[in-house]
């Protein structure tokens, strides 16, 4: 060994020790996503009873059953993000792009260049859609797996996984898209001020992309320096629905069986899904986003039964959200439980404490490590924003801060802290567990690396960001 080498050595060393560490704690006391959230309505149903003044059990259930139920449920937001995530499973198995994706996947020779692939492809697509950057890293590493069963298949979808650290600073991100239109009912900068803002004082600041570049570096270098040494083989089953069906020909086909592979009707679904974002200006939110989305799907599908399969296949994906998504709007309505007016809501009084004392450069910060700790509890940036946004726009305007440059740092403070939040946070990691069929323990010890690196980076960016606005 060189004297140059030794260094990277004990620096490698030194995180296979970190991450071993990590993956034993996380064997030990992480529980299943479902019970996680349970324990997290507990928590924070304790704390309700605490701190928020005339608060009464029945109340608290009438909250929570608001809060998934009521008139302000959940429903509406989250089957948009459902839709998001299955328009971009969707999308990511057309023929096109699934060629695409076993061709790549072809490339590594190695364990750790099978991750790198995982994270690099599941971090560009995220910048792009986060439903399509979620599982896309996850079906690549199926295939990297495929070829190599030899590899720790949970390092591979851990390593997928770290990639979507970046969503909320991609073309997808739902506050920043929601900062963009007037019409979102999650809109708080325009509710409160009047003013909306465009991707160029979000997603596009130096603030943003800069701290992008320098996270994707490190993590790369982090994936690389864990690599454990030993395997976890996937399940064979998981193989099973890439291999081809079989099906008879019919000497003659039906009239609906005709009409089920007229490609001139995807072709007719796609060309007037474009028609509409062009009159709409290009705009860009949730909604357009998961028509676009959709659109392209059926176009590279071909024909509509080939692209309704791929879709019915996508949303079984969805399921595990589908569960939990009930719970965390009865977190969101006991979050926001008010029983008296003289009063304040758990959401208030968390987000207020967060903030206090605060100057106009430590606001975005101090609003980061908020949205951290929320994200805990509320781990979806749109549903999110509606808790925090409310409280840290206020405490911006209380100083003086009315630019929307400086209102689209403090909403960006609350999503990068969300992204981060999420690699400790086993909601979004669901669909790629469901992909890999694997369990949250055998993939979140590698995450907590991606946490730290994330709230390292993220933190330093909104920190230093007041000062050069």
């Amino acid at each position: 060994m060189t004297t140059e080498e030794a260094p990277e050595v004990r620096s490698r060393g030194f995180l296979q020790r970190l991450t071993a560490v990590c993956v034993r704690y996380v064997e030990r006391f992480m529980p299943d996503p479902y019970l996680f959230a349970v324990i997290l309505t507990i928590v924070v149903a304790a704390l309700v009873a605490l701190l928020v003044r005339g608060a009464t059990p029945g109340g608290m259930v009438k909250a929570w059953y608001g809060g998934v139920w009521g008139s302000q449920n959940i429903f509406t937001f989250a089957f948009q993000m459902v839709l998001i995530l299955v328009t971009g499973y969707t999308l990511a198995e057309a023929p096109v792009i699934k060629r695409a994706i076993v061709s790549i996947a072809g490339r590594p020779k190695n364990q750790v260049q099978g991750a790198l692939l995982c994270f690099g492809v599941s971090a560009a697509l995220s910048l792009l859609n986060w439903g399509l950057g979620l599982v896309a890293g996850a079906l690549v590493a199926r295939q990297v797996a495929r070829r190599m069963p030899t590899t720790h298949f949970g390092y591979l979808i851990a390593a997928a996984f770290m990639g979507f650290i970046v969503w909320t600073q991609g073309l997808s991100s739902s506050i920043a898209l929601a900062n963009t239109d007037p019409g979102s009912p999650i809109n708080v900068i325009h509710k409160m001020t009047g003013h909306d803002v465009g991707l160029s004082l979000t997603i596009f600041q130096p603030y943003s992309w800069v701290a992008v570049v320098v996270i994707l570096v490190l993590l790369a270098t982090a994936i690389r320096r864990m690599e454990p040494s030993h395997s976890l083989a996937p399940d064979p089953a998981i193989f099973a629905e890439d291999e081809p069906v079989g099906t008879a020909v019919a000497a003659r086909r039906t009239f609906a069986e005709w009409l089920e592979d007229l490609w001139i009707l995807n072709v007719l679904v796609f060309a007037a899904g474009l028609a509409y974002f062009w009159l709409s200006g290009f705009a860009l939110n949730i909604s357009s986003m998961v028509m676009l989305f959709t659109v392209t799907g059926a176009l590279l599908h071909r024909t509509p039964i080939r692209f309704i399969r791929a879709f019915s296949g996508a949303a079984k994906v969805s399921g595990p959200l589908l569960l939990q998504y009930p719970l965390y709007g009865g977190i969101v309505g006991l979050l926001a439980y008010l029983p008296t007016q003289s009063g304040k809501a758990l959401e208030t009084v968390l987000a207020q404490a967060l903030v206090t004392g605060t100057n106009q450069y430590t606001l975005p910060f101090l609003t980061f490590l908020g949205s951290v700790v929320i994200s805990l509890f509320v781990p979806s940036g749109g549903g999110h924003w509606a808790v925090q946004g409310p409280v840290a726009v206020d405490s911006a305007l209380a100083l003086g801060q009315r630019s929307p440059a400086y209102l689209g740092l403090i909403s960006m403070a609350v999503a990068v802290g969300e992204a981060v939040a999420n690699m400790i946070q086993p909601f979004w990691l669901l669909p790629l567990l469901a992909i890999a069929r694997l369990n949250v323990r055998q993939v979140m010890g590698f995450t907590v690396i991606a946490f730290l690196i994330g709230l390292l980076v993220s933190g330093a960016a909104v920190l230093v960001a007041p000062h050069v606005l």
